[in-house]
């Protein structure tokens, strides 16, 4: 029986490679051959572990039961391997909330050291980053909440980050940032936007009041939904504008100090309750223009709030570190 898993609002499925196989779907030893032909394996493992059975899914609910699958581990200890499947059946680079979850998993399976950390290693088949993504996943308790403090490394900011073509380059509390002009056609508001990579691309979108924050219920309605695709998915799903290779997309309003609100679509997947790298991405971004210190920052997004911590040295963020926390739901 496949195993799903909550972080955050965010669903995925986690299945070893042997119940892939089991299924009848032909999936390669190693990850890193198997992200390479994901074309010839990824739609049936969807279908078949992320699908609604005939006749419950719910109304108004979106088209799989989870937004991702967790294929692994391929190895029986640490390193582990992994591949991150979103629903349109490409291969994410990372994923906070997915990497906190296949972390549970493998807590519950007895494969976490209790001690130390681990290191996780994303494959993938994008062409424009290293494959494979290694995070290093640490248990911790925050607040006495058990989860997992993630080491997301040193983001690199600006479109030559993320290989964004034809944004023009603006200012925000005389910081430089970008403007992209599909999005400021969606909404005027959204006219200044960072684009940061922190292993898988972003661009946050800054605002300066709630009222231009979109809900994940608009995201959903066209011809809000067919734009925000366009713009954060690659060919042939969107139009990957400005990024070929698509981009995550988040809004973001500081709310308080060390506390920014944010709203994500992402990459692959569209609206959704929470993401942890979108997370850390929106902290980032929130530095870089001067609304939040190197320290706590605190996400609040639709699913929960994400702990940040952000560290500095000479002038620039040397390590992200993303708090997560995940249950097996029932």
């Amino acid at each position: 029986m496949t195993a799903f898993y909550d972080a955050r609002g965010n669903i995925y499925a986690v299945v070893a490679p042997d119940e892939v196989r089991g299924s009848g779907i032909e999936l390669s030893d190693e990850a890193s051959h198997a992200a390479q032909i994901r074309e010839r394996w990824a739609l049936a493992a969807i279908e078949a572990f992320c699908s609604w059975a005939p006749g419950t899914q719910p109304a108004g609910s979106k088209d799989h039961r989870c937004d991702g699958l967790l294929v692994g581990p391929f190895q029986s200890s640490p390193p582990f391997d992994l591949l991150i499947v979103n629903t349109d059946c490409t291969l994410a680079e990372r994923s906070g909330n997915g990497l906190t979850i296949f972390s549970q998993s493998l807590s519950e399976q007895g494969l976490m050291p209790k001690e130390g950390a681990c290191l996780l290693r994303v494959h993938h088949d994008k062409r424009d980053a290293v494959s494979p993504v290694d995070t290093s996943v640490k248990p911790a308790e925050v607040d006495t909440v058990q989860g997992f403090w993630l080491d997301l490394g040193k983001p690199s900011f600006g479109p030559e980050a993320v290989d964004a073509h034809g944004v023009e380059r603006v200012t925000l509390n005389d910081r430089e940032v970008s403007h992209a002009r599909p999005l400021s056609a969606l909404d005027p508001a959204w006219n200044r936007s960072q684009f940061v990579r922190i292993g898988n691309p972003h661009c946050v979108t800054l605002l300066a009041n709630a009222e231009a924050l979109p809900s994940n219920e608009q995201m959903r309605e066209p011809p809000l939904a067919q734009g925000l695709m366009r713009i954060a998915y690659a060919a042939p799903a969107g139009a990957g504008q400005p990024c070929a290779a698509g981009v995550n997309l988040q809004w973001a309003m500081l709310e308080s100090e060390g506390r920014v609100v944010a709203r994500v679509f992402e990459r692959g997947e569209g609206p959704t309750a929470s993401s942890g790298t979108s997370a850390s991405a929106v902290a980032c971004a929130a530095w870089r223009v001067g609304w939040v210190s190197a320290g706590e920052v605190k996400v609040v997004m639709p699913g929960g709030t994400a702990p940040i911590l952000l560290e500095e040295s000479g002038g620039e963020l040397s390590r992200v570190r993303l708090f997560g926390t995940a249950r097996l739901m029932g």
